[in-house]
This record gives C-alpha cells, sequence and structure tokens, in this order.
C-alpha cells in the first residue's frame, strides 16, 4: 500500500488528493496550514468525499513513499519544512507546480534523483478549506522512468490521466508557453478572449513567441505553430474563463509570476535572447501586486461562471 502525503490542498492538491484517496491501495496524509474534517470534491453533479489523515505541522509527518508537492512555485521554503518529517531513504517527491524549474526550487533541500517534475493540467478551485470544485478533466504528465512509472500507478483507475513522456523538457516548455500569455489577463483583468483585439493579438504573439524561443534554447521541441495554437485557444475561450494567475490576482493572493514569465526573462539572459515583452509583464505584475486590486472575483462573475486554469 503505497504512503502518499499532499502538501498543500489548495485547488489542485486537493483535488488530487481526493482522487488518491478513493483508491483502497493507497494510504492518503495532507499537510494543510489549517485542520479540516475531510475532503470534498465537487465535479458536475457528482461529489467525491475523502477522509485522509490531515495535519498542520512538520512534526506530525511520518515517514511515506511518495511526498506530491502541490504548493505555489514561490512557496518553497514552508513547503520543504515538511520533508524531513515525510522522508526515509526511499522517499520520492513530486513537483506538481507550474513553470520548468521543479527541480531547481528544491534541490537545496532534497536529494535531486528523488526530484520529479510534474506538469499539472487541472481546473479546478479551492472554494473553503477541504472543498475543491473541478472544472473539467485532470491531466498529469512525467517523465518516462521506473520512478515515472510508479507514479503514474497510484493514480490507476481514477479521475486523473498520468501520461508518461518521452520528452518532459518539451511538455514543461509547452504548458509554461500556454501560462506565459496568460499574464496578459492577470495584468489586464480582463478574460483571454481580450486576446480577440488586433493590438493584444499582437502582444500575445510576441509574448509567447519569445517563450518558444527560449525553450527552444533549452532543447525543447516547439513547433512553429505553437503561437498561432495558443492565440486561437485564448481568442476562442470562454468570455468568463479565467486563468489561476487572473484568479490568485483578483483573490488578493501572491502571483506566481516569477516561476511563469519571469522564469523566461531570466533563462532567456542566460541564453543571450532578449524577452523585453515577458520582462514588461513581469515588472507590471510585480508593481500591481503590490496594490490592492479593490476588485472581487463576485464583482466580476457568478460563480458559475467562473473557471480555472492551472
Amino acid at each position: 500500500m503505497p504512503r502518499i502525503a499532499v502538501i498543500g490542498p489548495g485547488a489542485v492538491g486537493g483535488a488530487v488528493a481526493a482522487w488518491l484517496a478513493q483508491s483502497p491501495r493507497n494510504e492518503v496524509m495532507v499537510a494543510a496550514r489549517t485542520t479540516f474534517r475531510r475532503l470534498t470534491l465537487d465535479i458536475g453533479d457528482e461529489v467525491l468525499r475523502a477522509s485522509p489523515r490531515i495535519i498542520a505541522h512538520p512534526s506530525e509527518a511520518t515517514p511515506v513513499d511518495w511526498v506530491l508537492v502541490a504548493t505555489k512555485a514561490y512557496d518553497v521554503r514552508s513547503t520543504a519544512a515538511w520533508f524531513p518529517g515525510f522522508s526515509d531513504e526511499q522517499t520520492r517527491i513530486a513537483v506538481l507546480q507550474n513553470g520548468v524549474e521543479h527541480a531547481e526550487r528544491f534541490s537545496p533541500y532534497a536529494p535531486s534523483e528523488r526530484l520529479i517534475p510534474v506538469m499539472v493540467d487541472l481546473p479546478a478551485e479551492r472554494r473553503a478549506p477541504g472543498r475543491v470544485r473541478q472544472l473539467g478533466l485532470g491531466q498529469l504528465a512525467v517523465g518516462r522512468s521506473d520512478d515515472g512509472a510508479d507514479f503514474a500507478r497510484l493514480f490507476r483507475g481514477g479521475g486523473i490521466r498520468v501520461t508518461e513522456a518521452d520528452d518532459m523538457t518539451t511538455v514543461l516548455w509547452q504548458k509554461l508557453c500556454l501560462n506565459a500569455a496568460g499574464a496578459i489577463s492577470a495584468a489586464t483583468l480582463a478574460p483571454m478572449r481580450v486576446a480577440r483585439h488586433p493590438a493584444v493579438a499582437q502582444y500575445l504573439r510576441e509574448v509567447v513567441g519569445e517563450a518558444v524561443a527560449v525553450g527552444r534554447a533549452e532543447g525543447a521541441r516547439l513547433d512553429d505553430g505553437l503561437v498561432d495554437r495558443i492565440l486561437k485557444t485564448a481568442q476562442e475561450s470562454s468570455p468568463t474563463a479565467i486563468n489561476s494567475l487572473h484568479a490568485d490576482r483578483l483573490a488578493g493572493r501572491p502571483l506566481e509570476t516569477d516561476a511563469r514569465n519571469g522564469a523566461i526573462v531570466r533563462i532567456g539572459r542566460r541564453h543571450g535572447i532578449p524577452t523585453p515583452r515577458n520582462a514588461e509583464l513581469v515588472g507590471l505584475l510585480e508593481e500591481v501586486a503590490r496594490q490592492p486590486s479593490g476588485v472581487t472575483r463576485a464583482q466580476l462573475f457568478t460563480e458559475r461562471e467562473v473557471s480555472r486554469i492551472s
């Protein structure tokens, strides 16, 4: 029976923990800032309930086979504080976060060979402590390896699909290119359909084009049509659909700007690739993050209309 600890029962972590706990094969523990009685996952008209062990302090942790990190990318130090209690010589740490620097973030706190990057495509939102709504198909991707196969087996028969990828560099950069465009929505507080405006469409092309150039320099195989596909996705999205960076800004939460557009700028500089559009967005979002927006999600959209893309 695999022993699994999920750190961070927010939108992604709550959904992942709820699905893992549906299998009698898994023994699930959840590390949370605030305890709650049980997990509830709403999926359309279906409700999944789970009662994993919930702990709120690293001193309560016991060794597990798997640690699944589902915190925000900026929340490294407090997340890593859980590692000693959860770890023995066999523990593997799967990092379910945005960006392309999964292992680099946690390498000061865990052996690099135990850190496993995971790409997350799981539209969900946290509605209350222990209560999450999943808004679409959940998909994860992990590198093809013995560790990747073991990770995929944890979800066998559940409602989250896990793909074992031969080229995780490409998978992670494809997702980062999509997330790069999402910063436009977060900066403007407008859904991604704002890219229907010709000027915004051109700006999106430049933002994503920079990400593609940097990703290629890192070895990602990103085809020439990726920018057009991301633009098309944005223009055809629901008028009420917002991404997670946009949602975090509305809620007054810290932003993952550095792990997303910031990574493009930082890695681009290393390769000598100019990234002026992404640098503009990083500067803008860093500045607006210091100021209260004065806008709540409820003022813009009803709860029923909002969807999120991690």
